[in-house]
């Protein structure tokens, strides 16, 4: 194994890191307190723009133009609008000549309730046996903590990188992804990006497509004194289920393929949310399923929207009840394609570097069942780059966690790798 060693001006940048490495672990903290959740992303908003400002990053407002970005394909339809919303950008050394270097973390989190089913609330971050706990501490506002901060460790000994430097700090990345791709819409790109998502110290290689999907059903309300008398819209949506599922088996038995023959079952669906009805005395006259479904990389999204809609159309065929009263099918949010990483690019050869110079072994690697913001990069501009972020536990779910000492090495890292870079 060839390890590169540390030079002086390199082991002055890592002391640098672990002197801000308190300021590092208050700035997560100061993230998770907002609970970003969609469409309630400016507390944590303002929280990084405050630190960025302090750390005399001077970042941007970069806004997400729905009506301009809405015609590109990379888009994702949304029920809501962009007219308050919007991602920050730094960009360092900008006039500098040679390939220019990104990185880009999420400040968005996924919602956290029931509450009750938490240790502590999950907005109010503590630390325990070596891990920092809250909703958004993984994922993946320890990442974005690292990331800017691994700059500013530079910056503070009074060294100057050499190549550009592009931070963003995204909206949307749970749920669009249009958050990085109006960055990239509105010109700030680069040569390669680092994305530090909680899944260790490790070399992201791939990921698969992700769709979202709505399915709304009616059915006929009358009192319940006589229910055969109606149509119950939430028991006709149950109906639906089993032929998603079927998709799900058919995507696993027909395109698990390498390199993800290695997983059992790497395309998985989630009914995510299901809602409908007006009062418990009424049967339902409506009803609406959420879903998210998982894909192979090669596969596009018209693809798997038309599968979808083909398993919906069957359904309507075989269940007598939407024969007259059909189900309506939207797409809104993911229309992610997957796409596997470009393994032998120089940008990944200095990470593996990196890490080999901090831990003195190889890094392993990881091949992904979700998606990241790595697919707007990717298909946007073919820009390469990978993942590589600290270790986060019970990720979306309950008493989420990052290890502290993770969070160290990251910020170390990406520090290491923008000095080599």
């Amino acid at each position: 194994m060839n390890i590169k060693p540390i030079s002086d001006t390199e082991q002055k940048i890592l002391d640098s890191c672990d002197e801000v490495f308190p300021e590092v672990i208050d700035f997560i903290k100061e993230m998770v307190k907002q609970y970003g959740v969609l469409n309630q992303e400016q507390g944590v908003l303002n929280v990084v723009e405050k630190t960025m400002q302090d750390l005399g990053m001077a970042p941007i407002r970069v806004n997400i133009p729905d009506n301009d970005l809405q015609k590109h394909p990379l888009y994702a339809p949304v029920d809501w609008d962009y007219e308050n919303k919007y991602n920050l950008v730094s960009t360092l050394n900008p006039e500098a000549e040679g390939r220019k270097l990104i990185f880009n973390g999420h400040i968005d989190v996924v919602p956290a309730t029931p509450f009750d089913m938490w240790s502590q609330m999950p907005m109010e971050p503590w630390e325990k046996d070596g891990w920092l706990y809250g909703r958004g501490a993984a994922d993946m506002q320890a990442g974005v903590a690292a990331m800017i901060y691994a700059a500013h460790a530079i910056k503070r000994i009074g060294l100057e990188l050499d190549k550009p430097l592009t931070i963003q700090a995204v909206v949307e990345e749970e749920c669009t992804g249009n958050g990085a791709l109006a960055c990239l819409h509105q010109g700030y790109g680069g040569d390669f990006v680092l994305i530090p998502e909680p899944f260790g110290a490790t070399i992201y290689t791939g990921q698969v497509g992700v769709l979202w999907f709505k399915v709304s059903v009616s059915g006929k309300p009358v009192h319940v004194e006589d229910t055969s008398a109606g149509e119950n819209a939430i028991e006709a949506i149950y109906k639906l289920i089993p032929y998603f599922k079927a998709l799900e088996v058919e995507l696993n038995e027909r395109f698990r393929k390498p390199p993800y023959d290695r997983f059992e079952h790497p395309f998985n669906l989630s009914i995510g949310k299901i809602k409908g009805g007006d009062w418990a005395s009424s049967v339902p006259a409506h009803a609406e399923l959420e879903a998210r479904i998982g894909f192979p990389p090669g596969m596009t999204s018209n693809e798997i929207m038309q599968m979808v809609s083909d398993r919906l159309e069957q359904a309507c065929n075989e269940i007598e009840a939407f024969k007259t009263k059909r189900p309506k099918l939207r797409f809104s949010g993911f229309r992610s394609e997957g796409h596997l990483v470009d393994t032998t690019n120089p940008g990944i050869s200095l990470l593996q570097e990196c890490h080999r110079s901090l831990t003195h072994a190889e890094p392993e690697e990881f091949l992904a069942t979700c998606t990241t913001d790595l697919r707007a990069f990717h298909f946007y501009s073919k820009t390469s780059g990978t993942c590589y972020g600290p270790i986060g536990n019970s990720i979306h779910g309950v008493d989420e966690g990052v290890d502290i000492e993770s969070v160290r090495h990251v910020l170390k890292a990406y520090a290491l790798f923008a000095s080599r870079w």
